[in-house]
């Protein structure tokens, strides 16, 4: 079972969102505020935003919610403040970490992740460190129990897809960065529905763990999503059958 893909347990992922519901706003907010001052507030023409406001459906946000981020963005309140910024790291069992954030304190926010590191038997490292194991990569994510495998398989490879894989609960169909929007319009229009649909780093090799190291490095990655500045978590570890 492979361990590295956010999505692949569904339940599990479910069951966080709706634990920290209130802190996903937040995150999410903070999305469109930064994608509307990159690339301005009409999302057929900003994808970053386009992106930003799925997610804020996919995870229930209400419209007064978007609308105010995407109204915070255009005015430069809050949002204008926030960097884009990559911490690397090695976790438990020396599975590579990667983490994007949106901050508005580097230092702040280096030394909250340093700290979680630290807790849970990892460290914090140098900027390239861990980076160099994944590929920047478009994901679209299907739920497994509700579409044909092989047909999706069959689409998306006609759509233009690099690869499609099964993770657990779900189809991971991976593209080019450069063809993602044309291959998630393509798959749409033929009926399909994503649980995701991001530009994601994609380990290009996995660390093999026992079943019984997993729990520790779960509990690591759930703390660096507890923290408001962190947007995404990208690991490579696998467990071991």
């Amino acid at each position: 079972m492979a361990g590295h893909s956010k999505w692949s347990n569904i339940k599990h992922k479910k069951a966080k969102e709706d634990a920290k519901r209130g802190q996903i706003f937040t995150k999410v907010g903070r999305q469109i505020m930064v994608a509307v001052k990159e690339g301005g507030p009409d999302p057929e023409s900003n994808l970053r935003l386009r992106l930003a406001i799925d997610n804020a459906r996919a995870v229930n946000m209400p419209n007064d919610n978007i609308e105010r981020a995407i109204a915070r963005g255009i005015g430069g309140q809050d949002g204008a403040a926030f960097s884009e910024v990559y911490y690397e790291g090695y976790g438990p069992n020396g599975v590579a970490i990667m983490l994007y954030t949106l901050t508005d304190n580097r230092n702040r926010t280096a030394g909250e992740v340093r700290h979680r590191f630290s807790k849970h038997g990892g460290n914090l490292g140098e900027t390239g460190c861990v980076s160099w194991m994944f590929e920047r990569k478009g994901l679209l994510v299907v739920e497994r129990s509700e579409v044909d495998e092989d047909e999706v398989m069959l689409l998306a490879l006609e759509a233009g897809a690099d690869d499609v894989e099964v993770e657990g609960d779900v189809i991971e169909i991976i593209t080019d960065p450069s063809s993602f929007t044309e291959v998630k319009d393509n798959l749409e229009e033929q009926g399909l529905k994503f649980l995701g649909a991001e530009i994601s780093f994609i380990p290009q090799n996995t660390v093999a763990i026992p079943a019984e190291a997993e729990e520790n490095i779960e509990k690591l990655i759930d703390l660096l999503e507890e923290l408001d500045e962190v947007q995404d978590v990208y690991s490579n570890y696998e467990v071991e059958e």
